[in-house]
């Protein structure tokens, strides 16, 4: 039996690209949606073949880019694509990255009505200076109507995504825009330390010295301060940018971000997603026209057979181990299980990184907890990367 994926769809479509947004997205694109979706469906049948239409898929995320700009009738289609070519488990988890400026109550009711149960609003900050500095196009009034109309809608898994170390934030700017987001009451909420990338605006905006180079020491604080906050206010860390919070019925972890952190397969479809199966990791090309003329008509003559992928990496049994290592420790609390490393590679992670574990447990920044999880100390989650390096060649 195949082992069970998650599924990514990515829509890179946006009214408007933020200016801190590297991802592969597009604006000004918006009338080739109908043409990109209709590719897509045919991307999602042709991996259905390729399984034998006998894959179990046990979440689906479209994120971009602005999924929300896509018609409820559209999604409708996809989903009953995915359902007609994999086995989708009861209760899989379906979640929708959306912009607050994007959706109306109708829209969020017809998300739930075709089978989404799980929503992700792109709130990012409160204040209306930075919203405008990042290139936002909504404001927290339509942030605070949007998820006021999903749970209206009937939507019970809510996510925010706020983003700390804004050019020129101060901790009293932060943890304005933290609680007003703890006003909202959802279920999850994700933080994001702002990333100064390259090729785009707020870069060249730093480079000219036209806004300020985020400060990493006031960045760690921030984070420091969100976490007590946020376990005052009923959530939990479980891993280093996300809580959900805690409930005895319901776990609201995010299922699709948990497959990419225990390292198990997903497919990626859509312009430059990325997947993980069979042993393979892929990109797809990044264009939008690109995509949508190779799926018309490419030979298929990569690893997986894949008219649209660009780069593929056979992933060795080390290098797995690795990446499990890397990927695992970002879970704070579950870590990585040297009994379930153990069945999975035939070999114990305290053989294989017996000196990198050495160095970093009497660096106090790994411990083992209960004779079997590795994970991270409390002090390390600041020091992820640093952590997560001794683990690469």
């Amino acid at each position: 039996m195949n082992e069970a994926h998650s599924m990514y769809l990515h829509i890179p479509f946006c009214q408007k690209r933020c200016s801190y947004c590297d991802f592969n997205t597009f604006s000004g694109l918006n009338h080739l949606i109908p043409t990109y979706i209709h590719q897509l469906k045919r991307e999602i049948s042709f991996y259905g073949k390729q399984f034998a239409n006998d894959l179990p898929v046990k979440t689906i995320f479209f994120g971009g880019g602005t999924p929300s700009l896509i018609e409820g009738k559209l999604f409708k289609s996809i989903l009953e694509k995915i359902s007609d070519n994999f086995c989708v488990v009861a209760n899989a988890e379906i979640s929708l990255e959306a912009n607050p400026g994007t959706v109306t109550l109708e829209y969020l009711q017809n998300l739930l009505e075709i089978g989404f149960n799980r929503i992700s609003f792109g709130l990012q900050t409160s204040n209306p200076l930075y919203l405008k500095l990042l290139g936002r196009i909504h404001d927290h009034y339509q942030s605070i109507q949007a998820i006021q109309w999903a749970k209206q809608a009937g939507f019970s898994n809510i996510n925010l995504d706020l983003i700390y170390a804004l050019p020129g934030q101060t901790i009293d700017d932060w943890k304005r825009t933290l609680e007003d987001g703890l006003n909202l009451s959802t279920q999850h909420i994700s933080l994001y330390s702002l990333g100064i990338e390259e090729n785009t605006p707020l870069h060249d905006w730093v480079e000219k010295g036209m806004v300020e180079n985020p400060d990493s020491d006031l960045a760690a604080e921030m984070y420091e301060w969100a976490d007590q906050l946020l376990v005052e206010n009923g959530f939990a860390c479980y891993e280093i940018s996300n809580y959900y919070k805690v409930d005895e019925i319901t776990d609201y972890r995010c299922q699709h971000n948990l497959q990419y952190w225990r390292n198990q397969p997903y497919l990626g479809l859509g312009a430059g997603a990325h997947g993980f199966s069979n042993g393979v990791r892929y990109e797809n090309v990044n264009g939008i026209m690109e995509y949508i003329n190779l799926q018309k008509g490419a030979s298929l003559s990569s690893a997986l057979n894949s008219p649209v992928a660009k780069i593929l990496t056979e992933v060795d049994s080390f290098t797995a181990m690795q990446e499990t290592m890397m990927v695992g420790l970002r879970l704070v609390s579950e870590g990585v299980s040297i009994l379930e490393f153990s069945k999975r590679f035939s070999a114990s992670p305290l053989e294989i990184f017996a000196k990198e574990i050495d160095f970093l447990m009497k660096n106090q920044l790994l411990e083992i907890v209960d004779g079997d999880i590795i994970r991270l100390t409390k002090n390390a989650r600041l020091l992820g990367n640093q952590v997560f390096m001794q683990f690469v060649d």
